[in-house]
């Protein structure tokens, strides 16, 4: 009992670390735009093709693949915001959302009409799990890729954070996320953060869609297995919160691992519901509040 509780626990902090970098990209979008923008699963599954594509047709590394799954979805998400959900806006949060959801609906079926319903996988080597001997005589068994991805989703989460820090248009975005009049006052345009959050929120979830896709496989629905918890990420932490988010994704990962002590895998997706029903019954702001850098 012991030993699977640990080796949940472990895949629970390996899930999270994972989860929390789209789950950064949805609060962000939130806090700039103010409204959940759903597409975020869409651009996930973008991502995880883009870095297919250039990992396996042009040879490219699994780092350089990863900076392409967030440029590509970066990119696809500053056009797909102007073209479709930009004009919408002012109808409010609601209508924006709604639309987001058939947005999601459309760019999965152009990825799934150019690349077909077939898993697919990255050209990777396939390596044994390290196995780690505990204290009480069991072994914590983790996978080199699992280790790989929290590496890099740590990495892109310390280059996000430091860019809001320490940048000029990290600090305009932070401004324009806690007081879009003020910042407008202040000579910030706000078209152009918008964008910008845009690119930043769906590059961060089309890099999320990859590394997921590096740990198992990836396929048109890729992004939309994952959204409920991604949503629910946010949720827990607190929307508009990026650190939020990333606690949240530690405890929607954990909680989905440890779900299954008590649940048939088939339900673990069902955390996702509870977490989110709690916080908004319990705490509706999240764990850390609204907007809190």
């Amino acid at each position: 009992m012991i030993a699977d509780f640990a080796q949940l626990l472990l895949n629970g902090l390996l899930a999270g670390t994972q989860l929390a970098v789209p789950a950064i990209g949805f609060t962000a979008i939130y806090a700039v735009l103010r409204f959940p923008n759903f597409a975020v699963a869409s651009h996930a599954t973008i991502g995880a093709y883009a870095g297919f594509v250039a990992n396996v047709w042009f040879g490219l590394p699994a780092p350089a693949a990863l900076l392409a799954a967030f440029l590509v979805a970066g990119v696809v998400g500053v056009v797909s915001d102007e073209i479709v959900l930009r004009r919408l806006r002012p109808a409010g949060a609601l209508t924006v959302a709604i639309a987001s959801v058939a947005l999601t609906i459309v760019l999965e079926n152009i990825v799934r009409f150019s690349f077909g319903n077939d898993l697919r996988g990255y050209d990777l080597p396939v390596l044994r799990d390290w196995h780690w001997p505990m204290p009480w005589g069991d072994t914590l068994r983790v996978g080199p890729q699992q280790l790989e991805n929290a590496v890099a989703a740590g990495l892109a989460m310390a280059a996000l954070f430091a860019f809001l820090a320490f940048t000029r248009t990290g600090k305009m975005m932070r401004a324009v996320a806690d007081n879009p009049m003020l910042a407008g006052l202040k000579g910030i345009n706000a078209d152009v953060v918008a964008r910008l959050a845009s690119f930043v929120g769906m590059g961060l979830a089309g890099f999320g869609g990859m590394l997921i896709g590096l740990d198992t496989s990836i396929d048109p629905l890729t992004g939309f297995r994952v959204m409920l918890s991604v949503f629910a990420a946010a949720v827990v932490g607190g929307l508009g919160s990026i650190p939020g988010a990333v606690v949240g994704a530690f405890v929607i990962g954990i909680g989905e691992e440890m779900s299954v002590l008590v649940l048939d895998p088939t339900y673990r997706t069902a955390v996702g519901f509870v977490a989110i029903l709690l916080v908004l019954s319990l705490r509706p702001r999240g764990l850390l509040g609204e907007r809190a850098y």
